[in-house]
């Protein structure tokens, strides 16, 4: 079968590699139809690296993808053979004390597609799943609904974490895929106010099409002097989506006391600073998220009774055999792109 492999900084190229086949009785064999082109795909292209995580070329990205299910284990009972199906990237062990404590999503022994040392990604023609990592949809959803549940499901994940009352005022700094996740899941769980930021103008008109009461480019204007003059009081929430340090700080500026920030956006630099005297002072409570557990199943459903409404998110789409021209797309930030999706024959 046909895989797209990354074999270099900026370099990809597809590769013939074996076909896999099911080992396990819950394994679910998938043939690929969409995958999406994450900003966490492009820390590898670009970099090589997340973190600690390092790419050993050559090596298969993606984690976003919907597929057709064509062959199950004996004992896999949730789907079954031409189901199309949402495919969750992670695979815990399910037996750890994170596992068992409802914390999967920071299993000791997890294994994510697409990430070194753990998985080969989905930009195969096919991939091995196991049972618990697949979920059909039905009434109406379509494939690229599958492949936006993987980011819209941290958005889902986010918010339930963050917004206790309906009527939050909120700030999105960085309105990438993953700060429009959060805005609509902010909207169907209940948020009334937003205002957003972003250094691409493209994206801030995508914002202000989903209801973003200000848009804000902190390239052009003071951010946090325009969001309070309009909310003297400040904000409930604040989620920081883009990785970079001044839009920690916008975020704490921006936070009302007992406010709270979410550090959502991966950073390529390994430190974070606050100011102690602002965040002390206002008892601001800081969480980062790490992905998403247990919120699959509602992304999808929130979608499908039309709470959720993705079109204005995929923004350009390419075949399979032209994903090196979307992943450069991606990583220019080029034509107003928001989501690049994949498309296999």
């Amino acid at each position: 079968m046909k895989s797209m492999m990354l074999t270099g900084i900026w370099q990809m190229e597809m590769r013939e590699v074996p076909e896999p086949v099911i080992i396990n009785s819950k394994d679910v064999k998938i043939k690929m139809l969409v995958v999406g082109v994450c900003g966490s795909d492009i820390h590898y292209y670009t970099q090589g690296k997340i973190g600690s995580q390092v790419v050993k070329y050559p090596f298969t990205l993606g984690h976003e993808g919907a597929g057709c299910v064509v062959e199950t284990g004996a004992a896999v009972k949730k789907v079954k053979q031409g189901d199309i199906i949402a495919i969750e990237p992670a695979m815990p062990c399910w037996k750890c004390d994170q596992c068992l404590a409802g914390r999967h999503h920071t299993c000791r022994k997890l294994r994510f597609l697409g990430c070194p040392d753990q998985a080969e990604g989905c930009l195969s023609e096919y991939i091995v799943m196991p049972e618990e990592s697949c979920f059909p949809l039905h009434k109406g959803l379509k494939p690229d609904n599958g492949v936006i549940s993987e980011p819209l499901a941290i958005g889902v994940y986010s918010v339930k974490q963050s917004i206790s009352v309906k009527g939050a005022k909120i700030g999105i700094l960085g309105f990438g895929p993953i700060g429009m996740s959060v805005m609509l899941a902010a909207k169907a769980l209940g948020a009334e106010t937003f205002y957003v930021t972003d250094k691409i103008d493209a994206r801030l008109i995508i914002a202000k099409k989903e209801g973003a009461k200000l848009t804000l480019n902190p390239l052009k204007e003071n951010v946090v002097d325009k969001i309070l003059v309009k909310e003297p009081l400040a904000l409930d929430v604040a989620y920081e989506c883009c990785g970079q340090q001044e839009a920690f700080d916008q975020a704490i500026d921006l936070l009302k006391p007992g406010g709270k920030l979410m550090g959502i956006g991966i950073p390529q630099f390994d430190k974070w600073s606050m100011d102690v005297e602002n965040t002390r002072r206002k008892e601001i409570t800081i969480q980062f998220v790490r992905r998403q557990v247990d919120c699959v199943e509602l992304t999808l459903e929130l979608m499908q009774k039309g709470k959720i409404d993705i079109s204005n998110m995929i923004t350009h789409r390419f075949p399979f055999e032209r994903t090196k021209d979307a992943f450069d797309l991606v990583a220019g930030y080029s034509n107003g792109v928001m989501k690049a999706l994949i498309d296999f024959k």
